[in-house]
């Protein structure tokens, strides 16, 4: 059987490569998925009572699984794992199967952060070399691009917050953007009133205490306040910049240079993107796959490079990516450094 063999093959590659079997849960608490990694997996999970009330559901994502089982075992050490078996996920497609065949691996809490993105991504071309399956493909974002380019632009913090928060949401972050380039949000009545509170408040004690609070404090907080509104054509050339980047789209080989080019163009501070040794790293595997600034925003627990195997039929085959807030957000006390690849089993017939 073809996918027996399939499995044996990749199974030797992942344990040539260190990687050690772990066995995730399939029966997960769906409050506590829904509580800690975003209301993005509820559509997506099969869910039910058990005996007692409690909602479960099929795990959705065999990483999300992974991570609780790491932190269930109490575990902070450097560890690099495998694992196999089956994610289960609603779909409005009827051409998408219910349950996935996966094959995958998983660094947690190392601290070389760019050797293990490479090795993640070596393990698991390795793995389809080694079934021969060719004429692959390969397609790789950096989402902490992104978060560096929002963190360099003159827009106030809850603009900043705002767009990163909702990246992963393509038409909302649209809506965002249209709204910012018209100032759409914002009342210029309210301003004129807080301007000139603002001015009055600055003749008074500081000292002197209003509902609870310094006058000092309330001014603090106006200064930043009045300072919100935007310039009308500013935020156009904003918004402008942010869509720019967005259409980057290169051989991963001319980045560097596309970024510069766009540094220069729109005027930014040359610091903005000092370091792409992790995503220059990956070009040893090859230095013609496709890097593209718009791509991995379908996943909200990703933080840094994502990437997408592709076979000849332009079948999505492996996907994987860096996670290094997940861990956190499902209940340790700090971000655990994580990496992690999962192979589509299903997608692999030719």
């Amino acid at each position: 059987m073809k996918s027996k063999k399939y499995f044996e093959n990749i199974i030797k590659v992942f344990k040539k490569d260190g990687f050690v079997f772990s066995e995730p849960d399939v029966l997960l608490d769906s409050d506590y998925i829904i509580q800690r990694s975003g209301e993005n997996f509820r559509k997506l999970m099969l869910t039910f009572e058990d005996d007692t009330g409690k909602n479960m559901c099929l795990r959705p994502d065999l990483t999300v699984a992974s991570c609780i089982k790491y932190l269930k075992d109490n575990s902070e050490a450097n560890s690099k794992i495998y694992y196999y078996g089956q994610a289960y996920r609603r779909s409005n497609s009827p051409k998408d199967k219910v349950i996935n065949d996966q094959l995958g691996i998983e660094i947690l809490g190392s601290k070389n952060r760019s050797a293990d993105d490479l090795k993640v991504l070596k393990t698991i071309t390795n793995s389809i070399k080694k079934i021969k399956i060719k004429n692959t493909s390969i397609k790789v974002g950096d989402v902490s691009l992104f978060q560096k380019l929002i963190e360099s632009l003159k827009i106030p913090e809850r603009w900043k917050m705002r767009l990163k928060r909702h990246f992963w949401r393509p038409q909302y972050f649209e809506d965002l953007l249209n709204r910012l380039e018209t100032n759409s949000d914002v009342d210029s009545t309210a301003v004129d009133l807080d301007k000139k509170k603002f001015s009055e408040m600055k003749n008074l004690d500081q000292s002197k205490e209003i509902a609870n609070r310094k006058v000092s404090e309330i001014l603090s907080r106006f200064d930043k306040k009045i300072k919100d509104p935007r310039s009308f054509r500013e935020n156009k050339r904003i918004v402008k910049i942010i869509r720019d980047f967005l259409r980057i789209n290169c051989s991963i080989d001319k980045l560097e240079k596309n970024l510069k080019n766009f540094i220069k163009k729109n005027n930014l501070n040359n610091s903005v993107f000092k370091d792409l040794s992790n995503i220059k790293n990956l070009s040893k595997i090859n230095s013609k796959m496709v890097f593209s600034t718009n791509f991995g925003r379908d996943i909200e627990y990703y933080t840094g490079i994502v990437f997408e195997i592709y076979n000849s039929s332009k079948k999505e085959i492996a996907r994987g990516g860096r996670y290094d807030s997940l861990l956190k957000s499902l209940g340790s006390k700090k971000n655990i450094s994580a990496v992690g690849a999962a192979i589509n089993l299903n997608n692999l017939s030719i």
